[in-house]
């Protein structure tokens, strides 16, 4: 848990991201931040450079770097990686903006995957700006705009003066209903409440099951802890039989061989990053809890799993 944080910004073209991460920098909650945009220009951050340091990296008021990405995001990541060991930058935490086409799945699998800077990084947050004014169509024409909002952490309404968006807020809860909802006033709103390291140590579950343009949100549950090695063979054949299908998995595990520290779990389509162990739980409720963000991946098939799977490994643990 003593990895850097990094967050993703998403959110479909116009949705109010380059509003949102402008005035996010002038925030002294964001001090310390190395921010990763795709150009520049498209973000329209002219007016917060100080001074350039080369290239690809600037200095931005608050002491943030601002890296311009001309290739690989794991790239890119890396080379500030290595600066901050070298001296060379001082940064806490990276925030990544994407495109506003962008699917998030690749961005975060590569975040997970790489072995340059898996270990380093720690995926604190994705966060998805819907625009109330056009948020209900975008969403009914491009699949991108419902998978940026159906595997956020946090969803930002923005343009919330133009348009009632009660009826978007509540078609969001129903395809993410884990997600908290802000309202961003001309892109303003309080950076702690999006980057606050809470994204998986302090989820809000839903047990309910709820389906919007194809995306089901449900959420599996256990009382009991399970062993390590359910877990492991859980995660396994997730990863080989349902990838495809599975959008995003996280949650927290009561595990029996760590009773009082919690797994915390992390998946997205095929590729899951190693648990991490929190020192204690979040809250007072003890049991696990997994939220999965799927397509055409039944709950109570994926439940019954769990027990079979749980049952088969207490009967060797006996015999």
């Amino acid at each position: 848990m003593n990895a850097l944080p990094i967050s993703v910004i998403t959110g479909f073209l116009g949705s109010g991201k380059t509003t949102l991460l402008s005035r996010l920098l002038r925030d002294p909650a964001l001090a310390r931040t190395a921010v990763i945009v795709n150009e520049f220009g498209e973000v329209g951050l002219d007016h917060l450079l100080v001074e350039a340091s080369d290239e690809e990296v600037v200095l931005l008021e608050g002491g943030c770097l601002c890296c311009k990405v001309r290739g690989d995001l794991v790239r890119t990541a890396g080379e500030l990686l290595t600066r901050r060991a070298r001296g060379e930058a001082s940064f806490d935490r990276i925030v990544v903006e994407t495109t506003g086409l962008a699917d998030p799945a690749p961005i975060l699998q590569a975040l997970m995957t790489d072995r340059e800077i898996a270990d380093r990084l720690r995926l604190d947050s994705v966060i998805a700006t819907v625009d109330c004014a056009a948020g209900d169509a975008t969403l009914d024409a491009h699949p991108e705009s419902v998978k940026q909002a159906a595997l956020a952490d946090r969803i930002v309404l923005t343009k919330v003066d133009l348009a009632d968006s009660s009826a978007l807020a509540e078609r969001l809860r129903r395809l993410n209903p884990s997600a908290p909802q802000l309202v961003a006033l001309h892109g303003k709103v309080d950076a702690r409440r999006l980057f606050d390291g809470s994204a998986y140590d302090r989820p809000l579950y839903n047990s309910e099951s709820h389906a919007e343009s194809g995306v089901t949100t449900f959420c599996l549950r256990r009382s009991a802890p399970l062993h390590a090695v359910t877990l492991s063979l859980f995660l396994q054949l997730l990863a080989e039989h349902c990838g495809a299908k599975l959008l995003r998995l996280k949650g927290l595990v009561d595990v029996v061989e760590s009773p009082g520290r919690p797994a915390l779990i992390h998946g997205v389509q095929h590729v899951f990053h190693p648990p991490a162990w929190l020192d204690a739980w979040p809250d007072d409720d003890r049991t696990t809890r997994i939220v999965v963000i799927a397509q055409g991946l039944d709950a109570g098939w994926l439940q019954d799993l769990i027990e079979v799977l749980d049952d088969e490994v207490t009967a060797c643990s006996i015999s």
